[in-house]
């Protein structure tokens, strides 16, 4: 059995709650039809769904890669002044390469519940450069911090950014993360990315914000984003997920949205 040579690494189970609609073994047994060698779970600022996860993922023969979508305070994860959740934190990718990482993951995330939590549970750089062994950091969404300062016009914020990251991680363990979902903000941002990854000789890495398994899932999706916001699915004004594309891609699907 020839196996794929994408994985996913952008990943939320049904541990992200009320969020992802992604159960265990529906998203294992996807990869394994995919023919996916290994699948990571990042799921939003908890390890709650490790165990089960790498029980489930191991059974089927497949990879199981632990990892966190964590969140970072703009400054100390100590200082709660923000006025919303939107500001008080921006997202990164980590994923434990082995179990130095894999305990400096709980670490991180521990410390984010006890002593970060404000709207979020929250680290800061300070710690994770304390925990970053073993780890991968990988940039992120759109709510990222890099990609955040590009989508507001704030190059050199987002190359200073840039900057700090990769100090934090070891050589070869930090990512600039391309994302799809068709969004015109994501190109522009996509193409910011690119020209970085070549000025700071940065690896780049392909993925896909998963938070339901199949295309069709999109509506349910959309209807538990409103049980998690108490919102109407008539209501104009509401938090959602614009299109249909935050599924698990096939790697026919990703190699042809990421051809270039």
């Amino acid at each position: 059995m020839k196996h794929s040579d994408f994985v996913h690494l952008h990943l939320h189970t049904e541990y992200s709650l009320l969020d992802s609609a992604c159960r265990i073994g529906d998203l294992v047994q996807k990869a394994q039809k995919c023919k996916m060698p290994a699948v990571a779970m990042t799921d939003h600022g908890n390890l709650y769904g490790a165990v089960e996860f790498y029980k489930t993922a191991s059974h089927a023969g497949i990879k199981p890669i632990i990892g966190c979508e964590v969140y970072v305070a703009p400054g100390s994860r100590l200082e709660k002044k923000a006025s919303s959740a939107r500001d008080a934190a921006f997202h990164l990718v980590l994923l434990a390469k082995d179990e130095t990482g894999y305990k400096n993951l709980i670490k991180l995330v521990t410390e984010g519940h006890l002593s970060g939590f404000y709207y979020k549970p929250r680290i800061d750089k300070e710690l994770l450069a304390a925990h970053s062994k073993g780890l991968i950091g990988l940039t992120a969404c759109l709510k990222g911090e890099i990609p955040a300062k590009i989508s507001d016009g704030q190059l050199p914020l987002a190359k200073a950014a840039l900057d700090e990251y990769r100090q934090i991680f070891a050589k070869g363990d930090f990512y600039l993360e391309l994302q799809d979902h068709g969004l015109a903000t994501q190109h522009e941002v996509n193409k910011v990315l690119v020209q970085l990854a070549k000025e700071f000789k940065l690896p780049l890495v392909a993925t896909n914000d998963v938070h339901y398994i199949e295309r069709e899932h999109a509506e349910a999706h959309d209807v538990l984003i409103c049980l998690q916001t108490q919102s109407q699915l008539a209501e104009e004004k509401r938090m959602r997920y614009p299109g249909d594309q935050f599924f698990l891609k096939t790697p026919a699907e990703m190699h042809e949205l990421f051809a270039e």
